[in-house]
């Protein structure tokens, strides 16, 4: 077993500062959103001058890209943790839920309003497609839930975003339906859409699985 990679100080000193400029970035995030997100800013409240700074990330953009690379590994890291403990598709809904709700600036980085000018390189969606993977060996696990769709039809030939999952149409409509449905029904709470209407989002949300279960 060959042995582990011993980091020098300035090695350790530099990933401590990247992680440091990630906290403050978040910081901004949270505050103003991620187009504000400014390097100089963030610089300012380290006690840094923009160019130092600069040596720790080349710009905005690599400093998004090492957001949105930890947001979409948190998420994939817990659904595969709970598809191996045996969580069906019911369950990783709830694991969604909890995730998006454990730090919403985090979920919308990924799921919500594109930055503006951004845009995210291949690795990402590579890690993004890993979610998606667990999501379809969960609903292929399921029983088929009547007569094939014109939907379905389509998927039959369009399914290049599903990878090499051999599931079949019905099931890749399905985990679409689960993922475009719930992700809504999230986005409106986190965005505080459902404030004073009266209602309990997370009985919204268990209804909507319901239905896609056919419960």
């Amino acid at each position: 077993m060959p042995e582990a990679r011993t980091t020098t100080p300035r090695e350790r000193y530099r990933s401590q500062v990247r992680a440091e400029v990630k906290e403050h970035a978040w910081e901004q995030i949270a505050a103003a959103g991620a187009s504000a997100l400014s390097l100089n800013a963030i610089a300012k409240r380290m006690g840094m001058s923009g160019p130092a700074l600069y040596r720790y990330f080349d710009g905005r953009d690599e400093l998004i890209t090492e957001l949105v690379k930890d947001a979409y590994r948190s998420e994939a890291d817990a659904f595969r943790a709970a598809a191996e403990a045996g969580a069906d598709l019911a369950g990783l809904a709830h694991v969604l839920r909890g995730w998006a709700l454990d730090d919403p600036q985090r979920y919308f980085l990924i799921h919500g309003t594109p930055v503006p000018g951004y845009r995210a390189p291949d690795d990402i969606t590579e890690i993004a497609a890993e979610t998606m993977a667990v999501i379809v060996d969960a609903c292929a696990a399921l029983p088929p839930d009547g007569t094939a769709t014109a939907f379905d039809t389509h998927l039959d030939t369009h399914r290049r975003w599903a990878g090499s999952r051999p599931a079949p149409a019905p099931a890749l409509h399905r985990a679409l339906s689960f993922w475009s449905r719930l992700h809504g029904v999230l986005s409106l709470e986190l965005a505080g859409q459902f404030t004073g209407m009266g209602f309990d989002p997370a009985l919204l949300f268990a209804a909507e699985l319901d239905d896609l279960l056919g419960r």
